[in-house]
């Protein structure tokens, strides 16, 4: 334990070890990594069905309902992995809150220490996760009390096969420790660990489609994404493509996205859906995200933006929506004066919604419909190609 823990390796029961031992934790013992149970037991199908066979009364059925639903989606949104609710009979994970000795040979101990533990996969009492009502649990609050979501989400990582990591900051960590559940983030430990039992599913969705309309385009850390529904196409400097799921990569991003750019100098990455943007610093998303498009200087009227483009060099992003753009200063973080302005007016040529935009070698690529047009610096129309332009064959 001491040495799981970091902490100094004397064989003894000193002060340190027993202040790690008071703290509260997951009832499943404690081994190294990001790690699977012995035999690596998984589910043998992607479609499993879960059951809440009763309620803590510390919240009320719905916070309980919600809290158990997200927690299932955090390993859903990084694997092949889908949850159905059942009201009767046996599920795969059945789910209850329990006190003292409830039948299983692990009773639990009361007001602290451990909070909840699960089973790994396997017949019978296999994936089920119990959860110490001798706790107090709430929604979202901290403070003398354990959000749900957070106890539940770390427990069925067991109950799909995860053992523990000693990865601070990790998910599978055994020691709770508050999280805005609002901010949460799924570390990139429990993501490997996830997909080496349950590997997402590569899509199949061509990129020689000459009907494809694309999502969004960015540059990302020296390669470029495009983007198509739930997945996108990873081009190398070397044109190297390979096709991922978005949330694979990014696990709290959404599907669907309706524009991206890249502003190198943050070394930030931002997606926008609907009015909600969200920033990414690596696969990890920014405190206090998604915002809403308001954090722009985007008025009301403007209900989501269908594209954006970065340009490094004047430190300005384009975001356009429907036959409109803005120009915002990344600078000095607010919209520069005249805009909006018509896109017909800025791109002649272009007389359509752009639903994704692109810079390339000094060029801009505004994607609208199934054609790309390409504009010089000094937004010269030079070419129209087909929207495949960009993804080899």
């Amino acid at each position: 334990m001491q040495r799981f823990f970091g902490l100094n390796v004397t064989g003894t029961l000193d002060i340190e070890t027993l202040e790690v031992m008071k703290k509260p934790r997951c009832g499943v013992p404690d081994v190294a990594a990001y790690s699977t149970f012995e035999g690596r037991p998984k589910w043998q199908t992607n479609m499993l069905t879960y059951r809440i066979e009763n309620y803590t009364p510390d919240m009320s059925v719905a916070e309980v309902d919600d809290s158990i639903r997200r927690a299932l989606q955090v390993w859903a949104d990084v694997s092949p992995l889908r949850f159905t609710r059942i009201y009767n009979g046996t599920a795969d994970i059945m789910i209850s809150f329990a006190t003292k000795d409830h039948g299983d040979a692990y009773p639990f101990d009361g007001p602290q220490g451990t909070l909840a533990h699960a089973f790994a996969p396997s017949p019978g009492i296999g994936g089920d996760a119990h959860f110490d009502d001798d706790e107090v649990f709430t929604f979202r609050s901290s403070g003398a009390s354990y959000i749900l979501f957070l106890v539940a989400a770390h427990e069925f990582g067991h109950s799909l096969g995860l053992f523990h990591s000693n990865v601070p900051g990790s998910l599978m960590f055994p020691i709770y420790s508050f999280t805005d559940p609002d901010r949460f983030s799924l570390h990139s430990d429990d993501i490997t660990g996830i997909q080496s039992i349950y590997p997402p599913v590569q899509t199949t969705t061509k990129a020689c489609n000459f009907n494809l309309i694309l999502d969004a385009v960015t540059t990302f850390r020296g390669e470029t994404m495009f983007f198509k529904d739930s997945f996108f196409w990873r081009s190398s400097p070397s044109r190297s493509v390979s096709q991922l799921q978005i949330k694979s990569f990014w696990p709290n991003a959404p599907d669907n996205i309706d524009a991206a750019y890249e502003d190198p100098v943050q070394d930030k990455v931002f997606f926008f859906k609907g009015r909600q943007v969200w920033a990414f610093n690596g696969n990890n998303v920014e405190p206090g995200y998604p915002k809403t498009l308001s954090s722009f200087g985007l008025p009301p009227s403007v209900k989501k933006v269908s594209a954006a483009v970065h340009d490094k060099n004047s430190g300005k992003t384009l975001l356009f929506f429907d036959i409109y753009y803005y120009s915002y200063d990344e600078m000095m973080k607010k919209m520069d004066k005249g805009y909006p302005k018509r896109l017909k007016v800025g791109f002649r040529g272009v007389t359509a919604e752009v639903t994704a935009a692109h810079l390339f070698n000094g060029n801009i690529y505004l994607f609208s419909g199934t054609k790309v047009f390409e504009f010089s610096r000094s937004r010269n129309l030079l070419r129209v190609l087909n929207n495949n332009y960009f993804l080899p064959c």
